[in-house]
């Protein structure tokens, strides 16, 4: 008898997914699992170096890669980026993953250092999903899935710009979902918690990171990026058909309270 069963490893066959700031951490590894599904992957990366690396790591995998540099706060630059994208496959998959991340007391964020980080989170967010949202919306199909955080939820000290452009990725996504609806356009957004990555590794010292999780983390472990990538395949499939607007959190616990001293 044949079996019914979808088989997850192949839930993306000739599907194309165009992912940004997926040159490291959390946002290579959703390109890594979406290859091992058998996507095409294309990513825009404003670090060209880093971009180099990536798409040569993940050719091992499949040669269905393509890197391009993007600056996603050119919106002019990305237009052109995703019609050419577009001439090359018709994108099915689009994941906004490309942010930075300062800590400054609110106090002394400068007007440039706050720019910028509004400028990539969440401006930029904007310019890459109507570029590719007015095409999906010709085809009445598509999926957008958004990187926001914890902190959209949750504010955290010295990220005030970060927090409040993680917010506004919460909003943007609801509203382009009840806007999209009805072109058959599904968005979502994935919330994560505290997760190791390049970035943070950058930011945080290890004895920083043993005193966050002891005090706030109730599954007493950081994230890590194989934790998160599984969301956007999730949100990127069809058993997830019925979904959208919403966000899903992976904080390891952080927002469902206090933990005990």
């Amino acid at each position: 008898m044949k079996s019914n069963k979808m088989n997850n490893r192949t839930r993306f066959t000739d599907k194309h997914l165009l992912i940004t700031g997926a040159a490291r951490g959390i946002g290579f590894e959703i390109a890594r699992q979406f290859l091992l599904e058998e996507a095409r992957v294309t990513i825009f990366d404003v670090h060209g170096e880093n971009l180099e690396s990536a798409v040569r790591q993940l050719t091992s995998l499949s040669s269905d890669v393509t890197g391009e540099v993007v600056d996603i706060t050119d919106r002019q630059q990305v237009f052109d980026a995703v019609k050419r994208t577009e001439e090359r496959s018709k994108v099915d998959i689009l994941i906004n993953n490309a942010g930075i991340c300062h800590v400054t007391p609110f106090l002394r964020i400068e007007e440039d250092e706050w720019n910028r980080v509004l400028d990539i989170n969440l401006t930029g967010m904007f310019h890459v999903s109507q570029a590719v949202c007015r095409i999906m919306a010709e085809r009445r199909e598509g999926v957008v899935i958004n990187m926001a955080s914890k902190n959209a939820l949750d504010g955290e000290e010295g990220h005030a710009h970060y927090n409040a452009s993680k917010a506004g990725v919460v909003l943007l996504t609801k509203t382009m979902a009840l806007e999209l609806a009805n072109t058959g356009i599904r968005v979502n957004a994935v919330c994560p918690g505290y997760i190791r990555t390049p970035m943070s590794r950058e930011l945080d010292s290890p004895e920083f990171v043993e005193k966050f999780v002891d005090r706030y983390i109730p599954l007493n472990r950081p994230g890590n990026v194989e934790d998160i990538a599984p969301a956007f395949l999730f949100l990127a499939s069809e058993e997830s058909r019925f979904m959208t607007g919403q966000e899903i959190v992976l904080d390891g616990g952080q927002l469902a309270g206090q933990k005990p001293f």
